[in-house]
C-alpha cells in the first residue's frame, strides 16, 4: 500500500476529478463531489492536510483502490 499522508483536499478533489467526480457545490469549508451514475455524494474538507481516515473513507466511497487513487496525484 502507498503512503496516503500530506494529501490536502485541493489535491484530493483534482484525483477525484479524473475519474469522473465533480464538484457540485461548498458546503462550509467542505466540497461536495457528485458522479453521474453513482448514488453517494463525497463530501472533501478543503483543509491544508487530510487525515489519513477520512482519505480512506473517501477512497472507499468512491470504490477506488489506495494504489488508483495514489496514480491519480
Amino acid at each position: 500500500m502507498g503512503k496516503l499522508g500530506n494529501i490536502s483536499g485541493k489535491e484530493a478533489v483534482k484525483a477525484f476529478q479524473k475519474t469522473g467526480w465533480q464538484p457540485l457545490g461548498q458546503v462550509g469549508s467542505h466540497v461536495v463531489m457528485v458522479k453521474p451514475g453513482v448514488r453517494v455524494n463525497l463530501s472533501m474538507p478543503q483543509h491544508k492536510e487530510l487525515s489519513v481516515g477520512t482519505l480512506r473513507a473517501l477512497i472507499r466511497s468512491a470504490d477506488l483502490s489506495v494504489e488508483e487513487f495514489l496514480k491519480l496525484l
